[in-house]
C-alpha cells in the first residue's frame, strides 16, 4: 500500500521531473528526476537490469527529508526514472530514509536495507536522530516496509556504540546462501568503525563483529561503508568525515578510502594490509559497487562534495546531484584500478586522432572540442628536450576553463575549476602524485556536460569534479613549458534511445 508521504513525492516527480529539458542535465550522468540527489542506494542487479536507488529530496535543490529515488538501465548509461521507492512515512523513518543497499530474496523479491532516522529532543533542547536499519520488500517498482520495522538497532550494538551515528547497512550474500551487511558506526572514543552482521534470511539480524575502526587516525566517522572481495584481496570501503589531509593521498574534510586486506569468513575476521584513497579529485563521496552478471565488480558514486553544495549549485536549475559514470574495480600492483565501464565504447561516435603532434605554445587541434566526449591523451618527452609542465584546458570559452597540469619534476597533477564560473569561495583545486614514468603520462577525460573524471595512467588514480560554465564553451587547448609529443583520440558521445 502506497503511503500518503510516498504518494505525493511520486506525483511531484511526475508533475515537475518532467519540466526538466534533456539538455539541461547531463548526458550520460544519473542525476535525480527533480530536485536534490546524494548517495547512491541499492545498486544490484535485479530482473535483468540494473538498480540504481539515491538520496532524495524531490520538493527543492537542497537537502531535504530523504526520500529514496529509483532509476533502472539496462547498460549504466541509458537509465529510464521509476517512481521513488520509499519516503520517510513511519514513526521509525519521520526523519528521513538514509542510505542502504538491495540483495534479491530467494523467492524472487527484492529487500531493501535503509536507515531509519527517527526524530528525537533531548532534555536541553538538542536534537539528536536515533538511527536504526529497516527492512522494505518489493518487485523493482513498489515496495513495503517490513512489519517487524527497525530490524537491527539499539539493543544489537556492542558496548559503547552510538545509536545516534549507526547507519548506512551494505548487505552482500554468502556463498552459503546467506547474508552479510556492512554498517557504520561511531564509537566510544568518538572516531568511526565498520561493523558486520549476518542473517540466514535476509530478515533476522544479529551482529557478528567489528571489522575495523578508526581510532581517529583517518577522520571521525565512518559512513557508506561496502565490503568485497576482488582479485584475490578483501576490500574494507568507506567514507570517513572530518579527515583531516594525509599528504596527498587524502584531502581535509569528507573522503573515500579502500582498505586493503584479507579475510578469514569462519572467524570474521579483516586483517587490514593498506590503505588508499578512492578518488583524488574535488567532487566524490559515498561509493556503493555491485558484482555485475559477468563478474565485474562495479562501483559508482554521488560526484559531489558536501562543502561545496552551497554556492557550487548550477544557477536556477531544478535539479542537484548527479553520480560518476560507474566504473570497474581491479587490483594492479597492489593498488585498486578504477576504469570506465566498457559500455561506454558502445556509445563512441565521431572519432578523431592525432599522433605525436609537438606541443610547445598553445595548441588548439582541429576537431577536438566538445562537452560530452571521451577524449584519451599521451604525453611523452622528446629524447633531447625536458618539459616542466604540461597543460590541458577542457570546457574552455572567452570566460571560462577548467584545467588539468602535469609537472614530471614532481609527478604532481593537478585539476582546477578557478576558471569554471564558479563564484564562491570554496575550493577549486585538487593534487595529487602519479607514478613517474619519465615524464610520460596518460590522461583519459570523459567530459558530460557539467563534470569531468580523469582516469590516470590506466587507472591509477582518478580526479573527478563537477563545474556549470555555459555548454558553448566546450573548446580544449593544449600547452607544454617545453616541448612534448602528444597523441589524442578523441570520442563524442552518442545517446541514441535516451531515456530521460
Amino acid at each position: 500500500m502506497t503511503s500518503e508521504a510516498l504518494q505525493k513525492a511520486r506525483e511531484y516527480e511526475e508533475q515537475f521531473g518532467g519540466n526538466i529539458r534533456r539538455e539541461d542535465r547531463p548526458l550520460f550522468h544519473l542525476s535525480p528526476r527533480v530536485g536534490w540527489m546524494n548517495d547512491p542506494n541499492g545498486f544490484s542487479y535485479y530482473k535483468g537490469q540494473y538498480h540504481l536507488f539515491y538520496q532524495y529530496h524531490p520538493y527543492s535543490i537542497q537537502w531535504g527529508p530523504m526520500h529514496w529515488g529509483h532509476a533502472v538501465s539496462p547498460d549504466l548509461l541509458h537509465w529510464e526514472y521509476l517512481p521513488a521507492a520509499i519516503a520517510p512515512d513511519t514513526d521509525y523513518d519521520d526523519a528521513g530514509c538514509f542510505s542502504g543497499s538491495a540483495v534479491e530474496l530467494p523467492d524472487g523479491r527484492q529487500l531493501l536495507m535503509y536507515t531509519g532516522v527517527q526524530r528525537q529532543l533531548r532534555e536541553d533542547g538538542a536534537r539528536q536522530d536515533l538511527q536504526t536499519q529497516c527492512l522494505a520488500i518489493g518487485d523493482g517498482l513498489n515496495y513495503e516496509k517490513w512489519t517487524a520495522n527497525p530490524v537491527l538497532g539499539d539493543a544489537d550494538l556492542p558496548a559503547g556504540f552510538s545509536r545516534f551515528d549507526f547507519r548506512d547497512p551494505k548487505m552482500f550474500q554468502n556463498e552459503d546462501g546467506s547474508y552479510g551487511c556492512v554498517v557504520g558506526c561511531r564509537t566510544e572514543d568518538d572516531s568511526g568503525a565498520i561493523l558486520l552482521f549476518e542473517s540466514a534470511d535476509g530478515l533476522d539480524w544479529h551482529f557478528v563483529t567489528v571489522l575495523d575502526r578508526c581510532y581517529n587516525e583517518f577522520g571521525r566517522m565512518w559512513e557508506c561503508p561496502d565490503f568485497f572481495p576482488l582479485d584475490g584481496r578483501q576490500i574494507l570501503m568507506c567514507s570517513p568525515q572530518d579527515m583531516s589531509a594525509v599528504g596527498m593521498e587524502f584531502h581535509n574534510g569528507d573522503c573515500t578510502m579502500f582498505l586493503l586486506g584479507c579475510y578469514d569468513p569462519k572467524e570474521h575476521r579483516f586483517e587490514r594490509e593498506g590503505v588508499q584513497a578512492v578518488d583524488y579529485g574535488l567532487d566524490f563521496y559515498a561509493p556503493q559497487t555491485l558484482l555485475a552478471p559477468d563478474g565485474r565488480r562495479i562501483m559508482v558514486a554521488w560526484m559531489q562534495n558536501w562543502d561545496t553544495c552551497v554556492g557550487g549549485q548550477p544557477r536556477g536549475a531544478s535539479w542537484f546531484g548527479q553520480m560518476t559514470l560507474p566504473r570497474e574495480l581491479s587490483i594492479r600492483d597492489g593498488r585498486v584500478i578504477q576504469v570506465p565501464i566498457r559500455e561506454l565504447d558502445a556509445l563512441h561516435g565521431r572519432k578523431i586522432a592525432y599522433t605525436d603532434i609537438p606541443v610547445q605554445e598553445e595548441t588548439v587541434l582541429r576537431g577536438v572540442f566538445g562537452r560530452t566526449i571521451d577524449m584519451t591523451v599521451k604525453v611523452r618527452p622528446l629524447a633531447d628536450c625536458k618539459y616542466s609542465q604540461f597543460r590541458m584546458k577542457v570546457a574552455a570559452g572567452s570566460q571560462h576553463y577548467t584545467s588539468i597540469t602535469y609537472s614530471p619534476q614532481t609527478s604532481i597533477l593537478r585539476i582546477s575549476r578557478e576558471h569554471s564560473g564558479v563564484d564562491r569561495d570554496f575550493v577549486h583545486m585538487r593534487e595529487c602524485f602519479v607514478r613517474d614514468r619519465g615524464g610520460e603520462i596518460k590522461l583519459r577525460v570523459i567530459l558530460d556536460r557539467f563534470s569531468a573524471e580523469i582516469f590516470v595512467n590506466d587507472g591509477e588514480q582518478v580526479m573527478s569534479m563537477t563545474f556549470y560554465t555555459p555548454q558553448s564553451a566546450d573548446g580544449i587547448s593544449f600547452q607544454c613549458l617545453g616541448k612534448v609529443l602528444m597523441s589524442v583520440e578523441k570520442y563524442d558521445i552518442a545517446m541514441d534511445g535516451y531515456n530521460l
